[in-house]
C-alpha cells in the first residue's frame, strides 16, 4: 500500500504525507503524549517493556505536529494518490484530516486498530457516514462468508462488528485525550471526534443506520 495526501492551503503552503503498510519507527526523542503509558487505552494489550511508545500515537505524531495550531474549518485543496487512482477535493481541513488519521491509525501496528487494516487496503478518502457504514458492514459480511467457506460459524447478525467498534471507540477516546493537551488549534481534535462519531454509529445505532441504507437502496 502506498497512499499520498497532498494538502494545499489558500496561503500557498503545501504539506504532504505518505502512508504505507509499514508502521512508523522511533527516530529520536518523542513527546510525552506518545509514550505508551500516557492515557493508555483501557483495552491495550501492550506493555511498556516491549513497546515504550503507543504505535498509533507514534504514527499520527507528524500529522498532529503539522496541524496542531490550525483552524479546523479553513478550506484546503487535497489530492490523495494511491497505486490505482487519484482523488481530489476542496474541503474543510478537519474532513481531510479525519480521512488521513483514520488510515494512519489502521496501519500503525496497534493490535486493536489492526482490525481495520484490511479495510485500509481499500481506503476510500473523504468517506461519508453512509459510506463508512456501508463499507464496514460489507467488509464484515465478506469476512463472515470466508468464515463459512472455511467451515466456521459465521456471524450474520453483525454482533461481532458492534463489539469490534466498541473496542475501537476505547482507542479513539484515549487518542483524543493524548493529543488534547498539545493542540493549540482544533483541527486534529475535530478530526478525531468526527472519526469517533462514525465508529460510534456502528456500535450504538447500527440498526437505525441499516434501515436508512435499506430505504435508500429501495429508492424511498
Amino acid at each position: 500500500m502506498n497512499v499520498t495526501y497532498d494538502f494545499r492551503f489558500e496561503d500557498g503552503r503545501q504539506v504532504e504525507f505518505r502512508v504505507t503498510d509499514q508502521p512508523a519507527r522511533v527516530t529520536g526523542k518523542v513527546p510525552a503524549w506518545v509514550k505508551l503509558e500516557h492515557c493508555q487505552c483501557s483495552n491495550c494489550p501492550l506493555k511498556r517493556e516491549s513497546s515504550p511508545e503507543c504505535p498509533a500515537a507514534l504514527e499520527i505524531l507528524p500529522v498532529v505536529e503539522a496541524f496542531q495550531a490550525e483552524d479546523a474549518y479553513q478550506k484546503v485543496d487535497v489530492r490523495v494518490t494511491d497505486d490505482r487512482r487519484d482523488y481530489h477535493k476542496q474541503t474543510a481541513l478537519e474532513e481531510a484530516l479525519r480521512s488521513l488519521l483514520g488510515l494512519k491509525m489502521a496501519t500503525s501496528g496497534c493490535p486493536v486498530l489492526a482490525e481495520l487494516k484490511s479495510m485500509a487496503v481499500h481506503h476510500l478518502p473523504f468517506a461519508s457516514s453512509d459510506e463508512f457504514i456501508m463499507r464496514s458492514v460489507s467488509h464484515y459480511l465478506l469476512e463472515q462468508y470466508f468464515v463459512k467457506r472455511n467451515h466456521g460459524e459465521p456471524d450474520w447478525e453483525l454482533k461481532g462488528l458492534v463489539e469490534r467498534n466498541q473496542r475501537l471507540q476505547l482507542v479513539n477516546q484515549a487518542l483524543w485525550q493524548r493529543i488534547h493537551s498539545v493542540c493549540k488549534g482544533d483541527s486534529n481534535l475535530k478530526a478525531l471526534l468526527n472519526f469517533f462519531s462514525m465508529a460510534s454509529s456502528v456500535s450504538f445505532s447500527l440498526e437505525s443506520q441499516l434501515r436508512k441504507l435499506e430505504a435508500k437502496m429501495k429508492g424511498e
